[in-house]
């Protein structure tokens, strides 16, 4: 058995950088958690109109409402399974700017056909997205979103691309600093870049069969439709 990561990437897991790779089979076969901690140099946001729409998806740990500089980050990945059976990892990221720390919470299945990353959003999975992933030439990780799905009962509706917005994630090792680095980028198609950030962290192993999934961190809806 494989990481829903390399799966997808088939032979071009083998192309990543080391610790990326390592970082990357995190899953129920490896029975590995990774813990990231490091330091958000830029958090940033786009024109004055994002902000509403940012603070209304905060609610439900969906992206950050405020914008910063040199922000500790914490980002868990743990490997679980969810209510309907499929192996699911955390990628949870919490911010502490000052004040009140922030959330952005998702949860990531295999799509059916093992061909893409399905990303839910959020404490009640309300929203998902369709992964691409890529292997760059330097063995760095490109991540971009696909179509966008809102959910709530039964409503199943595609997030319009005037609406939308395109997410782009790369994350990469560097050797020098024995840190990994990470770029976020989300850009509406008419609009521009809407929010971002981007910074460093080290990454720490644990046997997440010892550890557990920890109260919190699994999100309290989760949805079956993929």
């Amino acid at each position: 058995m494989t990481s829903i990561f390399q799966t997808v990437l088939g032979d071009d897991f083998h192309r990543l950088h080391p610790e990326l790779r390592r970082r990357f089979s995190v899953g129920l076969a490896s029975g590995q958690a990774c813990t990231g901690r490091g330091v958000m140099e830029r958090i940033w946001h786009g024109p004055a109109f994002v902000r509403p729409f940012l603070a209304l998806g905060a609610t439900r740990n969906i992206l950050v409402p405020r914008a910063g500089r040199n922000i500790p980050f914490v980002i868990e990945n743990v490997p679980y399974t969810d209510t309907f059976g499929r192996e699911t990892v955390s990628f949870v990221r919490t911010f502490d700017l000052p004040g009140r720390p922030r959330r952005f919470d998702a949860q990531m299945v295999l799509s059916p056909k093992g061909d893409r990353i399905l990303d839910y959003l959020g404490t009640h999975q309300h929203l998902a997205s369709e992964l691409h992933l890529g292997v760059e030439p330097d063995g760095s990780l490109l991540i971009r979103s696909g179509e966008h799905r809102f959910r709530e009962g039964p409503v199943d509706l595609r997030v319009p691309e005037l609406m939308g917005a395109t997410a782009e994630v790369r994350e990469s090792y560097d050797d020098t600093a024995g840190r990994f680095r990470i770029r976020v980028r989300v850009v509406n198609r008419r609009f521009g870049p809407l929010f971002g950030y981007q910074g460093t962290f080290t990454a720490s192993y644990r046997d997440v069969r010892t550890c557990g999934v920890r109260p919190g961190l699994r999100p309290v809806r989760e949805e079956a439709r993929a």
